[in-house]
This record gives structure tokens, C-alpha cells and sequence, in this order.
């Protein structure tokens, strides 16, 4: 896990917040990076299900009990999604092994109508997180980020303690970290 070094920053890697980082976007958030460039970098939130389905938010979609996410705070007005059949949806865009962004629309909910994707292959996001030139960056230097290398049971296991997990698995100081209790401000 590293906490400051740019050159780690890629599509796959994991930015899991500071344990104090109090912003409630992302307060024991775990974003999976999905794209990082100069000109900027988005992901999304991979721990915050907002009690939804899918169906709820677009009534034309084939009836699909998958559970929706909040993506971030940019847009949210949009719905996006990660899935892991990259080789079956045209126009998918790989962020790590297994795991793709993305796609043609139609054809993902064809490929739901005839049963080729299932739930266990899909989440919904409701906006994306995104930080404009530098910006991520700049974060880091502040240490509201640690970041760890993604992998494809982060994004489709089960995420109730996610942001726990991920700091457990690295062992030494990230253990005890992930131990810390969220803080509670009067």
C-alpha cells in the first residue's frame, strides 16, 4: 500500500480514504480508479449501496434484481456500470483483470434478457467520483488517500466492511488502522 507516490496511480488501483477523512462522499470510502490521465480521473465508490435497484431507477430495464451504488458525487443523475464480461459487451473498457467499464447499453440488456449476465456480473453506480487536473494528487500529498492495488473480488464481493478488509489484507500498520472506530462529532 502506498500513501503518496503519483506513479502509482492507474486504472485498477484502489483509493481507500483515510481513516479521519471526514467528507461524507467519501468518508470510509473505497473508490475503484478507473481511469487516471493528466487531464484528470474518475472511479467509482465501491461501499456505498444506496437500497435501490436498478429497476427502480429505469423503468425500461428487463426486470434484474442487481442493487445499485452510489458511484460518487459527480453527476449523479447518471448510471454507470462495471461488469465482468468484457468479452461479451462491445465497447467495454478494461480497468483491471475481470473487470470492465461500461459498454453498449442495448446490447447489456439484451444479453440480461436472455440471461447471459446475472447479478453476480454487474453493479450499478449512481455518479462517479472525479477530480479535475492535479487535484488527486494534491489529495494525496494531504494523505486522504491510501492506495492499494484493485482486484476483482473487491468490486463483486461482498462489501459491507470493504474499506476494513482492504486494510486488514495489508497487514502491519493498515491492520491496527482498520481497527480504528469511525469517529463520532458532537
Amino acid at each position: 500500500m502506498s500513501r503518496n507516490k503519483e506513479e502509482e496511480l492507474k486504472s485498477g488501483q484502489l483509493l481507500v480514504a483515510e481513516p479521519f477523512l471526514m467528507d461524507p462522499n467519501f468518508k470510509r470510502g473505497v473508490i475503484l480508479l478507473c481511469d487516471h490521465q493528466q487531464d484528470g480521473s474518475f472511479g467509482f465508490i465501491l461501499n456505498k449501496p444506496i437500497e435501490m435497484n436498478i429497476n427502480d431507477l429505469i423503468s425500461s430495464f428487463p426486470e434484474f434484481e442487481s442493487e445499485v451504488y452510489y458511484g460518487g458525487p459527480v453527476q449523479t443523475d447518471t448510471i454507470h456500470y462495471l461488469h465482468t464480461k468484457g468479452d461479451l459487451l462491445p465497447n467495454s473498457i478494461k480497468v483491471l483483470s475481470g473487470v470492465y467499464w461500461g459498454g453498449d447499453f442495448d446490447q447489456l440488456k439484451s444479453f440480461i434478457e436472455m440471461g447471459k449476465i446475472q447479478p453476480r456480473d454487474i453493479r450499478f453506480f449512481v455518479g462517479y467520483s472525479g477530480w479535475s487536473a492535479g487535484q488527486l494528487r494534491e489529495e494525496q500529498k494531504i494523505l486522504s488517500w491510501m492506495t492499494v492495488n484493485g482486484h476483482i473480488d473487491y468490486v463483486f464481493g461482498d462489501n459491507k466492511e470493504l474499506w476494513k478488509n482492504v486494510l486488514e489484507e495489508q497487514g502491519g500498520t493498515y491492520s491496527i488502522i482498520a481497527q480504528i472506530p469511525t469517529p463520532i462529532l458532537n
